[in-house]
């Protein structure tokens, strides 16, 4: 006899991580994913470090300074309640073409759902729309590092978070092996060196509250 396998009852994905992050996910709401029956009304989707590594392709500083900009920007604008998306305006303090606020703000992005003029549309009616949620060169921070704003649309209450990317810590000599790791000439233990040294910063970012200052902006 014949065993057929439906396709929902197997593992879709495998998954061969090489490192683990210690850091609390980002549970936000979605309009247009309740009303389309993906999430029950008033549950949120939860977002891991590990889903904005998947979208950068990679784990560094500024990946991770991005995800801490996010989620302490929604902690302190929802702090009884939960993110929801279409309703949560990102304002970054520089240029889309800047290397850090170009990736950053791809990443914010990806989880407050907030888009410039390409971005999602809404259900009928504009429920649920995204667009011109995300603003470049929004205004002027007063620092050399990253700052973004984010604003409640229903409130507009509005947080400002500086990610202090200079006092990141530099992973010392280790580091400097990743040229040889590109080129393929790195030792196996210039590998684990590098890979400890490397995480090791990522993981500074995502532990340390200091590296990030959030203050509230008067209207």
């Amino acid at each position: 006899m014949s065993e057929t396998t439906n396709p929902t009852d197997t593992k879709r994905t495998e998954e061969h991580w090489a490192v683990e992050y210690d850091v609390e996910p980002i549970r936000i709401r979605d309009p247009v994913a309740e009303a389309l029956a993906v999430l029950e009304p008033g549950e949120p989707f939860v977002v891991t470090y590990g889903d904005l590594v998947k979208v950068a392709g990679h784990s560094c500083p500024t990946a991770s300074g991005a995800y801490r900009i996010t989620q302490i920007g929604l902690d302190a604008l929802y702090p009884d309640d939960c993110p929801t998306r279409s309703e949560i305006e990102v304002l970054a303090a520089g240029p889309r073409d800047d290397a850090t606020y170009g990736v950053m703000s791809r990443l914010i992005s990806y989880v407050t759902g907030a888009a410039q003029e390409d971005g999602f549309g809404g259900l009928a009616g504009g429920h649920g729309d995204r667009q011109h949620l995300l603003t470049f060169d929004a205004f002027e921070s007063g620092s050399a590092d990253p700052a973004f704003r984010l604003r409640r649309t229903d409130t507009v209450e509005t947080v400002e978070v500086t990610y202090h990317v200079s006092s990141v810590p530099n992973g010392g000599p280790a580091i400097g092996s990743l040229q040889r790791i590109i080129d393929g000439t790195a030792s196996e233990e210039d590998r684990e060196l590098f890979a400890e040294a490397w995480h090791s910063r990522v993981q500074n970012v995502l532990s340390d509250d200091s590296l990030f200052t959030v203050t509230t902006v008067e209207h």
